[in-house]
Formats: C-alpha cells, structure tokens, sequence
C-alpha cells in the first residue's frame, strides 16, 4: 500500500504543521505503507519524506523537469521519477498511490487535493482522500465545504468521503477501514427542477 501526501512547499507559520507532517511520515513507515509525494527536498514535503526515510520507508517522489533543474529534488529518495510535466507529475502520483492525504499547503496542495477527490466523486478511481487538520488549518474549509452541501452544489455522500481529522494515526485508520462509497454525481433533475420552482416567485402565480 501507498500513499500519496500533497503539502506545502513552506514550514508554514506554526510548528505544529512541521511536527504533523513528520508525525505522518514516521508513521507511514512503521505501518508498512510507502509515501509518494512531490519529490521536494523542500517545506512540509521534505519533512515527511525525512521522517519516513529515517524509519526505514519507501518513499518515491515524481517532480517536474523544471523543478528538478531548480535543485530542488530530494537526493535521497528510495525512487525519484523526473517527468515532463505537472499533469504527467500528478497523473504518475495518483498511479502509484492507494489514497491521498493533504497536509497544509498553499494553492498548489489545494490543487491537488480537489483533483483526486474529485476523480473519487466520478467514480474515475476508488480511493480514499483524506485532509489532516494540524492546528485547524482546514476548519474553515471544512464549515465552507458544509455550506457548499447546504446550497445543494456537493452531496451529502461526497462530503462525506473527505476524511478530515487532527491525528495522524486516526485519519490512517480512516483511511484503511472506510471504503469510499460511489454515488453518481448528478442531482436528480425531478427533484432539482422542484427545488428551484419552489424557490423562485414566478410572476402572475
């Protein structure tokens, strides 16, 4: 089994995100569970590969060329895979990988992360994403996710398949023990249709 860490190419600004990530990649490499990633030797990315690497895990990174040409891969990888592109970077980590898990990071780990889960919600592929919520980074991303059901945009069942959780042990747990269940995406266009009539005042009715 493996599994694919999307994270920040920065510290961040509080040390409890350092001490999730390496928490995470400690703990990928005790249980026996190779960690795939970005292949950076820089930020969130670097630290969970540090601490699998130092548990003795298989850690296998996928970075673009021109990233790779920046010095900016990790030297000491169990596996690096040097690739044209970001989509040939993303489609090669979610090849090798069984699920996903996304640390804090900026706009290219949000990226990432509504990518896989949305492949999950087409039925593209079956695995588990999952977001660990060091310090309540995610937390008003989770309240807006909450709203975006209530507006009728996402499924309850949807939401329901992003695992969210503050333990790095928990949210692995998660991920092994709960399989992603599919529901087509569309809304009923019945009941969609009904919803919107009831909702707009027709004029002359």
């Amino acid at each position: 089994m493996r599994i694919c860490v999307y994270a920040g190419s920065s510290m961040g600004a509080r040390p409890e995100y350092r001490a999730a990530a390496a928490e995470l990649g400690a703990l990928l490499a005790e249980e026996g569970i190779g960690l795939v990633y970005g292949g950076g030797n820089i930020g969130l990315m670097g630290v969970a590969a540090d601490a699998a690497l130092a548990k003795g895990g298989e850690v296998i990174g996928v970075i673009t060329e021109q990233l790779h040409g920046h010095k900016l891969s990790h030297t000491g990888l169990t596996r690096l895979e040097v690739v044209p592109t970001m989509h040939d970077r993303k489609a090669m980590m979610a090849e090798l990988s069984d699920g996903f898990v996304a640390l804090p990071g900026g706009i290219g780990t949000f990226e990432e992360l509504f990518e896989a889960w949305t492949w999950a919600q087409l039925g593209i592929h079956p695995k588990p994403v999952a977001l660990l919520n060091a310090a309540g980074f995610y937390d008003k991303l989770a309240e807006f996710l909450d709203q975006v059901v209530a507006e009728r945009f996402l499924k309850s069942i949807h939401r329901s398949t992003l695992v969210i959780d503050a333990n790095p042990r928990a949210l692995l747990k998660a991920l092994r023990d709960n399989p992603v269940p599919y529901a087509p995406k569309w809304l009923d266009k019945v009941a969609d249709e009904a919803a919107v009539e009831a909702a707009v005042e027709v004029p002359g009715k």
